[in-house]
């Protein structure tokens, strides 16, 4: 069974306010190599709700986030979002300045957004889980 991919109205998102301004920084120095990228991380970061990152929810995806999700409705992936210099597609790193990353951010686990591939296609990406990132230990 396919699932249609229409014109949606995107969810509601949340980031934290650190990652936000990591994110915005990110975006403008993917401008010139990156531009579709760069826009496209630059929309979803203007249309976000700013949280302090301590109270951002466990399910919200974000960087570090471990995220189960299927695409148009088929079997699930299950990937960890990351800065760029931290991708590794063998692992399941994927990075926030790729398509899926851009569309995942921010998400919460029941919530599903559109997603633009490289070569035009339109995917829907509905989040099944959302691991909060681990903490590194202090010690």
């Amino acid at each position: 069974m396919s699932i249609s991919v229409k014109k949606r109205r995107k969810p509601a998102i949340a980031i934290g306010i650190e990652a936000h301004r990591r994110l915005t920084d990110l975006a403008m120095a993917f401008e010139d190599r990156m531009p579709e990228i760069a826009d496209a991380l630059l929309q979803e970061l203007d249309r976000a709700r700013l949280v302090p990152d301590a109270k951002l929810p466990d399910k919200t995806v974000r960087l570090g986030s471990t995220v189960e999700f299927a695409t148009n409705g088929d079997q699930s992936r299950c990937i960890t979002l990351v800065m760029p210099a931290e991708a590794d597609i063998a692992q399941g790193r994927i990075s926030i300045a790729t398509p899926i990353g851009v569309a995942l951010i921010g998400l919460s686990e029941g919530q599903s957004m559109t997603a633009h591939a490289r070569d035009g296609r339109e995917n829907l990406l509905s989040v099944l889980k959302v691991t909060a990132p681990q903490m590194a230990s202090a010690g």
